[in-house]
C-alpha cells in the first residue's frame, strides 16, 4: 500500500501510521499528506518526515470542483493507492471519492452509526455521548462514501463511559484506541 493522508490540524493518526510503516508493523509506504489548513502542524512534520506535502484549500481554488480536481491530481501524482483521513474537516468531492472508492478510510470517535453525521466531530461527539447517558463509546474505522460517516464499518473498539466522566477523560480514552484500530483496519484492507 502507498498511503496518503488528508489532515486539517495535527494529524495524530497519520503520524502514528507513518511510525508503524517505518518500524515494520504495517507493510505500507507513506507517500503524501495534504491539508486544507496552511498552518496545520501536520504539514510541517510530514514535510520533515520526507512526505510530499501540499496546502489545498477552498481559499486557493475558484470552487469546490476545482479543489476536488486539485486534491485528486496531488494524490494521483504522489502514487497513493490508499487514502486515510486524519482529522480532515472537509467533505470530499466526487473525483477523490471515486478514485479511492474502497480504499479511503476515516476514524470517527464514536460507535457509528451512533453520534455520527453532519456536525458530529471532535469534542461535539464526546459531549453528545455524555449528554445521552450512553454507558459505552468507542471508535470506528469506516470506508468513506459520499454520506458523512455513512460508509461501511471496517473495525470498532468499545470504550466504557465511566461514572463522573468528563469530556477530556472520555476523549483521552477514546483517542488512545484510535491508532491501533486504524492499524488493524488497514492491515485487513491490505
Amino acid at each position: 500500500m502507498n498511503l496518503a493522508f488528508l489532515a486539517s490540524h495535527g494529524g495524530s493518526a497519520a503520524r502514528f501510521l507513518i511510525e508503524t510503516c517505518r518500524d515494520g508493523r504495517l507493510n505500507a509506504t507513506p507517500v503524501a499528506l495534504a491539508s486544507n489548513n496552511s498552518r496545520s502542524p501536520a504539514l510541517a512534520w510530514a514535510r520533515e518526515a520526507g512526505l510530499r506535502t501540499a496546502h489545498l484549500s477552498g481559499a486557493k481554488y475558484a470552487d469546490e470542483d476545482a479543489l476536488d480536481a486539485a486534491i485528486a491530481s496531488f494524490l494521483r501524482d504522489s502514487g497513493a493507492d490508499t487514502l486515510v483521513l486524519s482529522g480532515y474537516m472537509k467533505a470530499l468531492g466526487p473525483r477523490v471519492l471515486s478514485a479511492y472508492a474502497g480504499r479511503l478510510v476515516n476514524v470517527h470517535p464514536s460507535l457509528l452509526p451512533r453520534h455520527g453525521g453532519r456536525g458530529m466531530y471532535g469534542d461535539r461527539v464526546h459531549e453528545a455521548v455524555l449528554a445521552s447517558g450512553d454507558t459505552e463509546s468507542g471508535a470506528t474505522v469506516h470506508l468513506v462514501t459520499a454520506g458523512i460517516d455513512e460508509g461501511p464499518v471496517l473495525a470498532q473498539v468499545r470504550v466504557p463511559v465511566l461514572p463522573g466522566d468528563t469530556l477530556d477523560a472520555l476523549k483521552a480514552r477514546v483517542q488512545a484506541t484510535e491508532g491501533e484500530l486504524l492499524l488493524r483496519a488497514l492491515r485487513e484492507l491490505a
